[in-house]
């Protein structure tokens, strides 16, 4: 398992968990930008993941497939699943922001005269 897969789901249910919006809220003072927030690092941890599980696929990927050539592998089919029963990445993003493990920054505020 690799080093991001247990850093993400270790002590994460799969199931959605109601948050306080007002906890969401107090992190940034706003809570759509909570919520972009959120919503960029699930986006991050969905391209991280996908990447890792291609690279993993492609160790069993057949360049010369024809119908008599493919058959099943059960380490391609345990590794598929054990991506399925991760923790969707908005869960996860919403777990590391309630933990403060997030980094963000505010852009430079423009003044208007």
């Amino acid at each position: 398992m690799s080093k991001l897969r247990r850093q993400l789901s270790a002590g994460i249910t799969n199931n959605v968990e109601t948050k306080s919006l007002d906890d969401i809220k107090s992190k940034t003072g706003n809570i759509y930008e909570s919520i972009a927030i959120i919503g960029k690092r699930a986006n991050q941890i969905n391209i991280s993941l996908k990447e890792e599980l291609h690279n993993k696929l492609d160790e069993f990927a057949s360049h010369t497939d024809s119908l008599e050539e493919i058959h099943e592998n059960k380490e391609q089919i345990e590794i598929s699943r054990a991506y399925e029963r991760m923790p969707n990445p908005a869960l996860l993003a919403t777990q590391e922001f309630m933990e403060d493990k997030v980094y963000f920054r505010r852009g430079e505020d423009e003044l208007f005269s």
